[in-house]
């Protein structure tokens, strides 16, 4: 397995911000050919004149790491230095992966860098005086309702700083292929208003996508324009910006740099991802820097200094939090850290904001007391390392042009020496739950193990007591420690350097784990419960042309009890078919969290959570080996799962489909081997042991033929 498939595969959707996905790789097969550095435009300010241009020449190598060992297939960057363009390149691979030289035009989808334009469109209306951000949401949106009534106290700012305590994200047919389907935002609202909270407003920050597509609504009833409509008239037009744009408008989508998977298809249809305040802008590099001035106060026209000073505030600090200094997190308004390391160690303030679709990944660092901007996007890879390059690249910047003297080695590490733990941390030992998942913690002759942590960026490994009331891993990048906090939770602390080779390092800090108490249930309850261990459970309310039927896992929910039988996946057991949710964790674990609603129809048993609907796996037949036989399409869903039995194995396929219907195929480590909608194909050879999925409108019929190959 080459290192880029063992990243992509293990890493390349961490869940780190926003989304990151896994998508699979065929073992063996990285997902780029190897790609040697393009030419990039670039003017050099005067005062460089003489000097070698050394951050051209690391902005290119950042870019080929990262298309060799970090499935890229296409990069962007840009920097801007007192409000002009100084650095402006990149590299992409055309359909047969040969690379080319990247145009500036180019627009990629900056995921929740978005975040940042809905911010700013609250703060225009806030110094018009129509938004005051610490009135309640419902001021605004006054329809605007939850099951739990502490719903009224969720202020505007708690939007913009994540401390709603809302579940954290809807992302039910939200990225889509070729499609502007609102259906999501449009039934925010409605699932909002069944939903608890899992904290009180303002306790914590934790990652809340929804809170932006709330703010998304606020601009649109207060300025009386869509949303799109608002970003044109007033960031782009002012700013002469003409690759900024959203799925709901008009543009030449040729413009959009094509996203592709490893080994199974060339480019893939336009990603829409159709939750505009959450993630759905596209930009380029180039346009991404003139709006970081909008940002950082250098257009008091558009947005004034009193608002971006606001919103680089550290917002996270007026609640519970990780107590580290560096950090790759530490929420401002809409800004993911307002001081991003390891620039403060240099005495410079800064500002970062990462975004992730599942096919493309951007990175935004600005310095404000500096007027200095970079971006750095791509389709393919991980905002993680997007940070983290556009981070090596400006620090390369800043001393080209003397303003810091060196640049910091990158730290290294060392075997831990273990000393005597004292008993008192036995206490900490027990059933500790983080989202989709409990864990129990012993602690064994002062070491505790401890499985693989940030999907796999962090190996599983031992973590030995050291002193002062902390663990150290093996490999001595890791410390491990026991918070007890004022919300009255026991957390797990980590914090850990991530070296990502050829691109840099990384600071996080964050509660990876939180003590749960003992939850007995009776008898019955528990053997309902028991019943459904391990079975998993489909989702049939997903449009068949969404992106996330690239990576079937997130569409399914596998039940996992605890050895006590108290919680399941996280939560906590209420009665026969409810569990809510039990974790409450600052930071970046305890995003996105659910609750589990078990119901039956015709025998069936259906599962409600985070907004879709699954379908138990007992319910899922044998695809019909017949030569000719239909699948019809349900009213109450969208999509059906078959799986393939070993008498149509091997078999070629053929689908009659109706206009907007297709299926998927996957083997039996679901990889996806036929995709109807992005090969343009109606034919798939069935893998034995494998599963499909059809979808498409309600009653429709699709006619199937199997024949030998």
């Amino acid at each position: 397995m080459t290192r880029s498939t063992l990243i992509w595969k293990k890493t390349g959707t961490a869940a780190l911000v926003a989304l990151m996905l896994t998508l699979p790789i065929a073992e063996g097969q990285s997902f780029a050919a190897p790609v040697t550095p393009s030419t990039a435009t670039y003017t050099m300010p005067s005062s460089a004149t003489g000097q070698s241009n050394l951050t051209q020449a690391k902005a290119q190598e950042m870019v080929t790491a990262l298309m060799e060992s970090y499935g890229v297939t296409g990069a962007q960057y840009a920097i801007r230095d007192g409000g002009k363009l100084v650095l402006s390149g990149g590299t992409t691979l055309d359909d047969s992966g040969k690379k080319q030289k990247i145009d500036a035009g180019s627009m990629f989808g900056i995921g929740s860098v978005s975040k940042m334009y809905v911010t700013a469109a609250a703060m225009m209306l806030v110094d018009e005086g129509k938004v005051d951000i610490d009135q309640p949401l419902t001021t605004y949106l006054p329809d605007f309702k939850m099951a739990d009534e502490r719903y009224k106290q969720i202020t505007v700012r708690m939007l913009m700083n994540h401390s709603s305590g809302l579940y954290g994200s809807h992302y039910k047919n939200t990225i889509l292929m070729n499609d502007n389907d609102t259906q999501n935002v449009d039934q925010l609202l409605s699932n909002l208003s069944k939903e608890h909270l899992k904290s009180d407003p303002g306790e914590y920050s934790v990652y809340a996508n929804d809170g932006f597509q709330l703010l998304e609504l606020l601009v649109e009833r207060v300025s009386g324009m869509s949303y799109s409509e608002f970003l044109q008239e007033r960031v782009s037009k002012p700013l002469g910006l003409n690759a900024t744009r959203t799925p709901l408008d008009s543009f030449d989508r040729s413009q959009l740099e094509p996203v592709r998977l490893p080994g199974l298809f060339n480019k893939l249809p336009s990603e829409n991802a159709n939750i505009l305040g959450t993630g759905g802008v596209y930009s380029t590099a180039e346009e991404l820097t003139s709006f970081s001035e909008v940002l950082i106060g250098k257009h008091p026209e558009l947005l004034s200094k009193a608002s971006t000073d606001a919103m680089l505030q550290p917002e996270y600090r007026n609640g519970v939090w990780v107590p580290e200094t560096k950090n790759a997190f530490g929420y401002g308004l809409g800004w993911d850290s307002v001081d991003l390391a390891p620039f403060g160690d240099y005495g410079i303030r800064a500002a970062t904001k990462g975004g992730d679709t599942i096919m493309y990944h951007s990175a935004l660092i600005s310095l404000p007391d500096h007027d200095i901007s970079i971006a750095l996007v791509t389709a393919g890879g991980s905002s993680v390392f997007n940070t983290t390059a556009a981070t090596s690249i400006l620090l390369q910047y800043l001393k080209q042009h003397d303003i810091i003297t060196t640049i910091a080695p990158e730290p290294t590490f060392e075997k831990p020496v273990q000393q005597k733990m004292p008993e008192a941390l036995k206490q900490y030992e027990g059933l500790y739950a983080t989202v989709g998942e409990t864990r129990t913690i012993t602690i064994k002759d002062g070491k505790i193990e401890m499985p693989a942590m940030m999907s796999d960026l962090m190996p599983a490994q031992a973590y030995v007591y050291t002193g002062d009331q902390q663990f150290t891993s093996e490999d001595g990048r890791a410390i491990l420690a026991f918070d007890k906090q004022i919300n009255g939770h026991t957390y797990v602390r980590i914090g850990s350097d991530l070296v990502f080779p050829d691109i840099g390092h990384a600071r996080l800090a964050f509660y990876d784990l939180q003590k749960l108490d003992k939850n007995p249930v009776d008898a019955s309850v528990a053997a309902a419960w028991k019943q459904r261990e391990g079975k998993s459970y489909y989702a049939v309310d997903e449009k068949i042309n969404s992106f996330f039927y690239i990576s079937p896992s997130i569409l399914t929910k596998t039940i996992k009890l605890d050895d006590s039988g108290g919680y399941v996946n996280g939560t906590k057991i209420v009665d026969s078919d409810h569990a809510v949710n039990a974790v409450e964790i600052p930071v970046m674990n305890g995003r996105d969290t659910f609750d589990l609603d078990f119901s039956r129809q015709n025998g069936v048993e259906y599962l409600q959570a985070d907004g879709r609907t699954y379908v138990s796996e007992e319910a899922i037949g044998k695809l019909n080996h017949s030569k000719h036989s239909v699948v019809t399409i349900p009213a109450s869903g969208s999509v059906r799962w078959f799986n393939i039995p070993d008498s149509a194995a091997g078999k070629k396929m053929t689908v009659k489909l109706p206009k907007d219907a297709g299926f998927i195929v996957y083997d039996k480590d679901q990889t996806p081997v036929g995709f109807s909608i992005v090969t343009g194909s109606n034919t798939a050879v069935l893998p034995k042991g494998g599963k499909i999925v059809f979808g498409g409108k309600a009653g429709e019929a699709l006619n199937i033929t199997l024949e030998k190959k």
